[in-house]
């Protein structure tokens, strides 16, 4: 396939690069759901949520990676990704997941009647299973 039709693909955490690519289509997590872009895009900004990243053709082919909290840019011959956390599925520590994961339904069961903490116990529990997921393990017992 001809360098034209290949994006440029960038995923950048606080502490490093994890992505300096080429791909012919790259899958995100967006806040509302889960984004294909292929070359030729229209430009977005979109929140990222918890999810893979994943990676098809190009030098970038199957890679994928975890992914939460920040934003994505994609731009007609690049994608750009901003996130908070990002990881590759070998890198998860499971049993840190895991606590991520009863924390968050600790929180779902003292949040009472206020809505704003069932939200914020919503997320730390999607995070982890989303981690825990990345990490090819499951997460049981979950709320959501």
């Amino acid at each position: 396939m001809a360098d034209t039709d290949q994006l440029r693909v960038r995923l950048v955490s606080p502490d490093r690069i994890l992505v300096d690519q080429t791909a012919t289509a790259v899958e995100v997590p967006s806040s509302s759901g889960y984004i294909e872009v292929l070359f030729g895009h229209a430009p977005l900004l979109a929140a990222i949520g918890a999810g893979e990243v994943r990676l098809h053709g190009g030098e970038s082919d199957g890679q994928r990676y975890f992914v939460a909290r920040g934003f994505v840019e994609v731009l007609p011959e690049r994608v750009t990704i901003l996130a908070e956390v990002a990881e590759k599925p070998e890198e998860i520590d499971s049993g840190e997941a895991q606590k991520e994961l009863q924390h968050g339904q600790e929180l779902w069961n003292d949040a009472g009647e206020e809505a704003e903490k069932y939200d914020q116990a919503n997320q730390v529990i999607a995070e982890a299973e989303s981690k825990l997921a990345s990490s090819g393990r499951s997460a049981a017992g979950s709320h959501s």
